[in-house]
């Protein structure tokens, strides 16, 4: 059965650092490129980061870019999102999700029906 579990959230100060894991089971994540969202209650989930298969290249959305860092560790099948420098807005659940080899990107966005698969999701919540 696929499946992706994302962990690691919790409750931070502004400025403070976390680090989510999402880890698949029942396949394997080397050749799909895996996407973190985030989304707050009432709004559209967004795409902040991705990380494609083959070369790794990533994808960051302005919001995050220079604080976040998103790897992968295909031998523990893992994939991580370092946020550091957390702001209060940066307050949502977070969800990893994986597609086909490369990170689907319009409009310097990411292509939030290209993803196949999704976890349950992780609160992340940042106090001021």
């Amino acid at each position: 059965q696929v499946q992706l579990g994302e962990s690691g959230g919790g409750l931070v100060q502004a400025g403070g650092s976390l680090r989510l894991s999402c880890a698949a089971s029942g396949f394997s994540l080397d050749d799909y490129a895996i996407g973190w969202f985030r989304q707050v209650p009432g709004k559209e989930r967004v795409g902040i980061a991705c990380i494609s298969s083959r070369d790794a290249s990533t994808f960051y959305s302005n919001s995050v870019k220079g604080r976040f860092t998103v790897s992968r560790d295909n031998a523990k099948n893992t994939v991580y999102l370092q946020m550091n420098s957390l702001e209060p807005d940066d307050t949502a659940v977070y969800y990893c999700a994986v597609e086909r080899l490369s990170c689907t990107v319009e409009h310097d966005s990411l292509v939030f029906y290209a993803f196949d698969y999704w976890g349950q999701g992780t609160q992340v919540t940042v106090s001021s």
